[in-house]
């Protein structure tokens, strides 16, 4: 067994203002400072990058990929397969803020999701992250944290702030056509524009599921190493899935459930109670 004494517990809690509450369920995403310590971050940067290098499958050239290949290298589900990962996304700090932006008692994780933009790496489409999931709830949740110190041009997040009240906006996965298709429907509803800017290692956003984000490409010549964790309600169900992508996110993130189970599958283990 892997000896994990030098990691972190990351288990003590981050106290949430209202104000800070009251921000993310308005705007649908926030951005706080310190939610890991740099050191705590560097601690763990070593072990998720390795699990990256190891399960990475992307061997093509950026100018051999698409648009969506070409935002970023991604792995998802580390945690399954390495402990010190397990570690960090279990962690009870991270789960805790969720459920309290959220007001929820509980989360469980949906997946992880290591997003490694190269330098030169193209931009990330505007999209909706819900479109994926098959779940009957609004209350999902992705924490979006830095490994390394980023700056915003390396690509960080930006946000249509208060879109994600409009919900369910069409069977758009993130493309060419959704950049295209939710850049005009940002401008056209005036919805304010904000960033994440640059970060610390150990900073994080948390934005909603059907908040539209993006991000421009990295135009320097570091990597942009974030980790991603996505959170979802404590009780919520399987729904019938009314795209492909769904259909794929049912069978591999929630293996052996069906539409009306409850989403709590091997994969997708209570991180909070409260």
């Amino acid at each position: 067994m892997a000896d994990l004494s030098h990691l972190p517990q990351l288990d003590s809690d981050y106290r949430l203002t209202a104000d800070q509450i009251a921000h993310y369920r308005r705007d649908g995403h926030i951005l706080l400072r310190g939610v890991a310590s740099q050191s705590e971050a560097a601690a763990y940067e070593p072990s998720i990058s390795a699990a990256v290098e190891r399960c990475m499958t992307e061997m093509r050239p950026l100018a051999e990929r698409d648009t969506y290949g070409k935002a970023f290298l991604q792995v998802m589900n580390l945690w399954v397969g390495d402990e010190a990962v397990r570690r960090y996304v279990m962690a009870r700090r991270f789960a805790k803020i969720a459920a309290d932006l959220m007001g929820v008692s509980g989360v469980r994780i949906y997946h992880d999701q290591a997003l490694y933009k190269e330098p030169g790496g193209g931009h990330t489409p505007w999209h909706q992250d819900e479109f994926y999931w098959p779940l009957d709830t609004d209350n999902t949740l992705t924490m979006w944290m830095p490994l390394v110190d980023i700056v915003a041009a390396m690509g960080t997040l930006i946000f249509a702030s208060r879109s994600g009240a409009h919900g369910y906006l069409g069977e758009i996965p993130i493309s060419d056509e959704s950049e295209h298709y939710f850049q005009r429907y940002v401008a056209e509803h005036g919805f304010p524009l904000a960033t994440n800017g640059d970060m610390t290692a150990g900073d994080a956003s948390f934005h909603s599921g059907w908040v539209l984000h993006s991000a421009p490409g990295n135009a320097t010549e570091t990597m942009r190493k974030v980790m991603t964790i996505i959170y979802f309600a404590d009780g919520a169900r399987v729904t019938e899935p009314d795209n492909p992508n769904r259909v794929r996110d049912l069978a591999q993130w929630l293996p052996g459930m069906k539409p009306g189970d409850l989403a709590a599958s091997k994969l997708n283990p209570l991180a909070y109670e409260g």
